[in-house]
């Protein structure tokens, strides 16, 4: 490894390496392969120096050091932005690559991260829904998944989990542990609607909403209930729930196809060709 240059200037010059030789032009030390110095002559404060200097094969070979260093802490920041952002393992497979090409939406998707910065910029979110087993998990993994890949904090979760966290700390934490969800840039919520429908519930599940309403900040809601549904919600608890998400998120129908159906009889097809 190419360590970096001394700052210490030398008195005097030193002598060469193997691998250099002195230049009769102006008596400094060159590299005998790139054949360019590796020092430099000043003047300071009445003295004559020599600092030492990298060549430029020298430079080279640090810069690709350099790059290849960075790109590991960049893998790594990435890898803990996955084990932060996606809990469950299996949604590390909700990618693009595993994409089968049954979900037209999914181009939406590819659309979304293209545009990210833009998308960011104006807290413009997507709402998810459609049939059970239509794929808008996995949409939503997807857009996770790329982002995350592009260093972007991304938390994939659902009410579920968020309420468990809420219900087992103190009341004057609870706003603490909401408001740290929006440290995240992409919250998305997995299964809004099949949380359970008490007043506690319903009052966390407004301040989750409120908080990424209020900063500013995109959200991704899947949920098996219908638009009509969000629209004209049976009380005032849901209904101040879901008016925020509609101002935020774009409503985007998945495909009606089931997807887990299909899966499974694909599945089911390759179990009886192995067994026959």
């Amino acid at each position: 490894m190419i360590k970096p240059q001394n700052l210490l200037p030398n008195l005097s010059p030193r002598q060469p390496l193997e691998d250099e030789y002195i230049s009769e032009t102006d008596g400094l030390i060159y590299c005998s392969k790139c054949h360019t110095p590796r020092q430099k002559k000043i003047e300071f404060l009445g003295k004559i120096m020599f600092p030492i200097i990298r060549c430029q094969c020298q430079q080279e070979q640090y810069e690709k050091e350099e790059a290849k260093r960075k790109h590991q802490e960049f893998l790594e920041h990435i890898s803990r932005l996955k084990s932060s952002g996606l809990q469950d393992p299996a949604l590390r497979e909700f990618t693009f690559a595993h994409d089968n090409g049954i979900n037209p939406e999914i181009e939406k998707a590819k659309n979304y991260v293209t545009h990210w910065e833009e998308i960011k910029s104006k807290a413009m979110g997507l709402l998810l829904w459609g049939d059970v087993g239509t794929g808008k998990s996995f949409f939503a993994g997807c857009v996770a998944n790329a982002l995350l890949d592009k260093g972007v904090p991304v938390l994939m979760t659902n009410f579920a989990k968020i309420l468990n966290s809420l219900t087992g700390i103190y009341p004057q934490d609870r706003n603490e542990f909401i408001n740290s969800l929006n440290q995240y840039s992409l919250l998305i919520i997995d299964d809004l609607g099949v949380e359970r429908n008490s007043e506690f519930a319903l009052e966390q599940v407004f301040h989750v909403i409120d908080s990424r309403y209020r900063s500013m900040k995109p959200m991704i809601i899947t949920t098996n209930l219908t638009l009509e549904e969000l629209k004209h919600p049976e009380d005032l608890a849901h209904s101040r729930i879901y008016d925020r998400i509609l101002e935020r998120c774009v409503p985007l129908k998945i495909n009606n196809q089931n997807i887990r159906e299909l899966n499974a009889v694909a599945n089911m097809s390759e179990a009886r060709k192995l067994l026959a």
